[in-house]
């Protein structure tokens, strides 16, 4: 039998299908407890829709693998952080056309404030390019953003830093 370990680590991302739950680093932890298998996970924000999808898909994955006694328990802290996605996560987003996020505010660190426009320009996962702009601060989801590169002209999401 596959250890439950590895079937959660498979489990997609519903939003995010190119991503696995472990490479968005909503995966926390997956242990076996008396012949239960208990997840760990993380939602991206406490309000995220997703979450419901999130553990269906993995008692799913797991009763098909064997396991009966499955029970997904949420994790509120510490807070999940886009720099929990993993380097494959990233490289999976600029391959499917999302820039990826880039380093998030440290907690207790100064928090930047921004009154106008973003100064930091997002890079175009499809040509490189940083001559990128804002087209929505809210994309498919309220963690994404739209944008468009100004020199291949082609627009893209990007996961916002949290």
């Amino acid at each position: 039998m596959v250890s439950a370990r590895a079937v959660a680590e498979r489990v997609t991302d519903p939003e995010l299908p190119m991503l696995t739950l472990a490479d968005l680093g909503v995966l926390r932890d997956v242990s076996e407890q008396g012949g239960k298998v208990v997840v760990e996970i993380t939602p991206t924000y406490s309000g995220c829709p997703a979450l419901t999808e999130m553990r269906a898909d993995l008692v799913d994955a797991l009763a098909r693998a064997g396991y009966r006694d499955v029970e997904v328990r949420t994790v509120l802290a510490p807070a999940w952080t886009t720099d929990w996605i993993t380097e494959r996560g990233r490289r999976k987003l600029a391959e499917a056309g999302i820039a990826p996020p880039d380093t998030a505010p440290r907690p207790g660190g100064p928090v930047p404030l921004t009154l106008g426009p973003p100064v930091r320009s997002v890079p175009c996962p499809r040509c490189g390019s940083a001559d990128t702009e804002e087209l929505s601060r809210f994309g498919a989801t309220a963690c994404r953003s739209l944008h468009r590169c100004r020199d291949c002209a082609e627009p893209f999401e990007h996961v916002k830093e949290i």
